[in-house]
Parts: C-alpha cells; structure tokens; sequence
C-alpha cells in the first residue's frame, strides 16, 4: 500500500504563497508593472470618476513611462513618485 506524503503538498503550498507574497509586496511601487499590465490597473484606478476616457488617456499615459499605477481610485501618489511628478504646464498634475 502507498503511503501519502504531506511533503510534497506543503512544498507546493509554500511556493504559491511565497509568490503571492512577492506579488502584492511590489504592487503600487514603482516600475513594478509590465507595459501590458498597465491597461488594467488603469482600469480600476478610473473605475469611480464620471470622467472615464480622459482619466484612462492620462493613467495610460503615465503609466507606460513609470510602470506605476497608485492603487485605490484616489490619492496614493506617493507611492509612485515618477507618477505624481508628471506635470502639467500650469504645474498640476497629469496623472489622475
């Protein structure tokens, strides 16, 4: 008769939560995204505002030159610091 092993299982759920744990570790920081990632984050990031396209053009925008999103729907900036340093010519910010 076989015997079960817990080793094996315990080594797999180890891996998957120490990935996980990496993954959420550099979520918002800066240069933590994959160009292909920014499309979704920017999705969320835009969720709430009734200014839906132009909030997109612009998270987009930043996004691909900072590989940064903050998270929430508003405010955060600070932890993408290349994000909240895009201006505009009147000094406000570009990013949403």
């Amino acid at each position: 008769m076989a015997r079960f092993s817990c080793l094996p299982f315990a080594f797999f759920l180890i891996l998957i939560l120490f990935t996980f744990s990496i993954q959420t570790a550099n979520a918002g920081k800066e240069g933590s995204l994959r160009l292909q990632d920014c499309p979704k984050a920017c999705e969320y990031r835009c969720s709430k505002t009734h200014h839906r396209k132009p909030c997109l053009f612009f998270c987009n925008y930043c996004c691909q030159r900072c590989l940064c999103v903050p998270s929430r729907f508003y405010g955060n900036r600070e932890e993408c610091p290349c994000y909240n340093n895009i201006k505009t010519k009147e000094g406000k910010n570009k990013c949403p």
